[in-house]
């Protein structure tokens, strides 16, 4: 059943929070459904750990209205009685108390007897309950009875995880405690968040890190100054249009701008928020002077909007360049396999039935030999060209397959040892996304082959999240010099780094490229994507 056929969980509408004449939350609107995750993006200040407040029941809103579980709610209420369980973005301890005290701190166990319940606590069932949800962090402490005040902050984050988990709920609310954990805890908690969901638990995950929210959420909502900017499928969307609705932007359709500045997209790209961002700056500073600032202010606008387009468009030039260059070559693949490469072997064919015609002249015969023997290599690297323009395997097969075809042809070619390492059921991506790894794992061996005098490479293509696949050519070559200059490489006539560079920004990934502490270069590249549909292993 389809999301927008099901009654939401929680339905949220007008909600709208002040404080003296500053407006938090403005004329909010939101729904949850069963089962969904709901990543909430914003810059901080823009309301995100409030909204997560008020829909606990901690704060009451100035106006607005309620729905959760088909019933209509008050504020203030008791979040974890209706089934809703908070983690807050900072840990809510008490210091002098132990571990476990805080994990039940304000539902602690009781004792019961019959169907009386006592004021007694039942500290045995709290401890074997503390110990299991700490399990499930991958946490274990020599003594519950430790006071939390003598814990790293990482660990009292944890315990201020445990405690938001101690309750059961339908709709857990998540407020971005991951600023506090360490990387394998972070990485823990997406996947405990991706477990409640399989429970049919509904999940609010807020939080400012974009690859969290794109991991692991169905939807991602956006506010930005108190008010949603945007609230797009996950799959339907891409950074850019995060991003542009968390800088405020205006419209979904204007993107952050995409510069191929031949130095590093991604430095253009961080100057471009940067530009936003003092923009918004200037915005508040001149709210209240003259019409000459204003007019200044509105100068500045125009002059960031006309870059952000003409980037877009530049953006969208290059990406339908690519596009038609792709289908050029498979034109050609095609031309080359079905008549150039027939017309050859048809040629052999006829050599072979001349020779069997002079069977007493040897001059001949080892001629026509020679000219069989030259064509069939010929048809060989016609197909090798055919390979190149246009990968075989990839149409039917998928970018897997096509990768250990290449990578095993390549090093035939240039005797450099692959060692090729693909995820476990790699599935199929969009064609558009195969055709731009394909190539950057092909230009990528190429630079291997041409620059580094390696004699190794170590090809990887894992997914690190179900939206995220991470493409690594290491090698054991030369490396790149301490003066290197990517832009210097275009002036030379050198443009696969660049190439590379162009088609992982049009896809709205990273590139990292660095030198290896034991000698050689390593390339990493990270591709967002809609989930993988899974080769059927039945």
């Amino acid at each position: 059943m389809r999301l927008n056929e099901m009654t939401p969980l929680l339905r949220l509408h007008g909600l709208t929070k002040r404080f003296g004449v500053l407006t938090a939350l403005n004329n909010v609107g939101l729904e949850i459904y069963p089962g969904e995750i709901v990543g909430l993006a914003g810059r901080s200040g823009a309301g995100k750990t409030l909204l997560t407040r008020l829909l606990a029941g901690l704060q009451s809103p100035d106006s607005g209205q309620l729905m959760f579980n088909g019933r209509s709610l008050s504020w203030p209420f008791q979040a974890k009685k209706i089934g809703i369980g908070l983690i807050h973005q900072e840990p809510m301890l008490v210091d002098e108390f132990d571990i476990t005290s805080n994990i039940f701190l304000g539902h602690e166990l009781k004792w019961s007897f019959g169907d009386n319940q006592s004021n007694l606590l039942h500290q045995r069932k709290m401890h074997e309950e503390a110990r299991r949800i700490l399990a499930l962090l991958d946490v274990e402490f020599p003594s519950l009875h430790e006071k939390v005040i003598n814990l790293s902050s990482d660990m009292r984050q944890l315990i201020s995880l445990a405690q938001g988990m101690a309750s059961p709920a339908v709709l857990r609310i998540v407020d971005d405690p991951t600023s506090m954990l360490s990387s394998p805890y972070q990485t823990k908690l997406l996947s405990l968040i991706e477990s409640w969901q399989q429970e049919g638990t509904a999940v609010l995950f807020s939080g400012q890190n974009l690859d969290h929210l794109f991991a692991v959420s169905d939807r991602i909502v956006v506010l930005c100054r108190g008010e949603i900017t945007a609230n797009v499928r996950t799959d339907e969307t891409n950074r850019e249009e995060i991003v542009a609705a968390l800088v405020g932007t205006g419209e979904r359709q204007q993107r952050t701008p995409v510069i191929w500045a031949l130095d590093s997209y991604y430095q253009a790209k961080k100057q471009a928020e940067t530009l936003y961002h003092n923009q918004l700056l200037l915005e508040q500073d001149l709210a209240a002077r003259d019409s000459i600032n204003q007019q200044l202010l509105t100068q500045l606008s125009e002059q960031v909007q006309a870059l952000d387009s003409a980037n877009l468009a530049l953006q969208d030039a290059q990406r339908r360049l690519l596009t038609q260059r792709e289908l050029e070559r498979k034109h050609l693949s095609r031309e080359l396999h079905d008549e150039t490469i027939q017309d050859l072997l048809s040629l052999n064919y006829q050599l072979e039935e001349i020779a069997s015609l002079v069977e007493d002249n040897e001059p001949l015969l080892a001629e026509l030999e020679d000219a069989r023997l030259n064509i069939r290599q010929l048809v060989t690297n016609v197909r090798g060209i055919c390979g190149d323009l246009r990968p075989p395997t990839i149409d039917s097969l998928g970018l897997g397959a096509a990768i250990k075809s290449f990578t095993t042809s390549w090093s035939d070619r240039t005797g450099i040892d692959v060692a090729l390492s693909l995820s476990e059921n790699f599935g199929r991506l969009p064609e558009t996304i195969e055709l731009s790894i394909f190539r950057i794992v092909q230009e990528g061996l190429n630079n291997v082959w041409k620059h580094s005098g390696a004699s190794q490479v170590q090809v990887t293509l894992a997914y690190t999240s179900p939206r995220m696949l991470s493409v690594g050519i290491a090698d054991n070559g030369d490396g790149l010099p301490d003066d290197f200059d990517l832009s210097a490489l275009s002036r030379s006539g050198h443009f696969g780094m660049l190439g590379i560079g162009e088609r992982v920004a049009l896809l709205g990934g990273r590139l990292s490229i660095q030198n290896q502490t034991a000698g050689g270069l390593n390339l990493i590249v990270e591709i967002p994507h809609p989930r993988a549909v899974l080769d059927d292993l039945s």
